[in-house]
């Protein structure tokens, strides 16, 4: 009796093989599977650098889909990704960017990197280049130093602003943003870490803890509302926390986030909303793309009035 499986087998034997092509281009060449997975965007703009990320996947026999971090804002999703003949093109909505126009890239495929431009909603044109990102695999459970206490509470020794205006101010314990104005970065950078940090805000306000300076853990008021990537306690725009644990404006709250290669555990007055889950990539407004790299502890202060207490961070040996 002939198998009625034959056609199947024979269908996934020739995807294996390589040998089906489509708008994604053919599946076993060099390009096709160097393309997927996920990159590290530097992207270029009169003598100034921005980050952002992008992951390529297979959707399917012929189609490749992703995800995308511009300069600022959250994760995207991209529905389809063109890539033919080394070239890499998509074009998506505008999301915090100016302008009616969508966001559109090209980029060649060059061994292993990829270069080209991309053109903003307004239809102003940069150059960028990028890397795979690392995986960050961490096998051995960490051995932890001695806690180090990052602010003092009387000036801002060890921290610096971001931009040229500082309008943090710190004195009686407390660390404070009386209004929108510089991020605050510290000036050690870190690799693997437990954070204990604790920080109170008014209604309306957001602000944000960026892990290597490059993963927000979301502060915003949250009580009440339901969990999902944007809201307290989630890593903005990729990690929804399992419950929303906030309390309400003007309380002081607490995080404790543990951050292991890309593995991260985040715990908001003392539950556990965030459990070992991966960071895929850099959140918007990072300070570089670097994810190999050590980074600092960056406390977003553009966004409203925050004040911070009880910083205290235990590096991994």
């Amino acid at each position: 009796m002939k198998s009625v499986f034959a056609p199947y087998c024979f269908i996934c034997f020739l995807f294996c093989c390589g040998t089906i092509t489509g708008k994604a281009g053919i599946v076993n060449s060099d390009s096709a599977v160097s393309i997927t997975g996920r990159w590290d965007i530097t992207i270029y703009d009169d003598g100034k650098e921005y980050p952002s990320w992008l992951e390529v996947q297979h959707s399917g026999f012929n189609t490749l889909v992703g995800e995308f971090v511009g300069i600022a804002g959250s994760a995207r999703p991209v529905s389809e990704i063109d890539f033919s003949h080394n070239i890499l093109t998509f074009s998506i909505p505008p999301q915090w960017e100016s302008g009616a126009g969508n966001l559109s890239v090209k980029a060649e495929l060059q061994a292993d990197t990829l270069a080209g431009k991309i053109t903003m909603p307004d239809g102003k044109v940069m150059n960028f280049s990028a890397a795979h990102a690392p995986d960050m695999r961490v096998t051995a459970k960490p051995a932890w130093q001695k806690p180090v206490t990052l602010f003092n509470g009387k000036d801002l020794t060890g921290w610096h602003a971001a931009g040229k205006v500082n309008q943090w101010i710190a004195g009686n314990g407390i660390l404070q943003s009386p209004h929108s104005g510089s991020n605050l970065i510290t000036d050690q950078a870190f690799k693997d870490f437990k954070l204990h940090i604790e920080f109170r805000y008014p209604e309306g306000s957001n602000s944000g803890v960026y892990l290597r300076g490059r993963y927000e853990v979301q502060i915003e008021a949250s009580h009440g509302g339901e969990p999902y990537k944007g809201v307290f306690s989630a890593v903005y725009g990729f990690i929804a926390p399992g419950e929303i644990a906030a309390k309400k404006p003007g309380e002081w709250q607490s995080y404790d986030i543990t951050l292991v290669g890309r593995m991260v555990t985040v715990v908001a007055n003392g539950r556990t909303v965030i459990c070992n889950r991966e960071i895929p990539g850099i959140t918007g407004g990072a300070i570089n793309s670097k994810e190999g790299e050590p980074g600092p502890l960056l406390l977003q202060g553009d966004h409203g009035a925050i004040e911070y207490r009880n910083i205290v961070i235990t590096p991994a040996k």
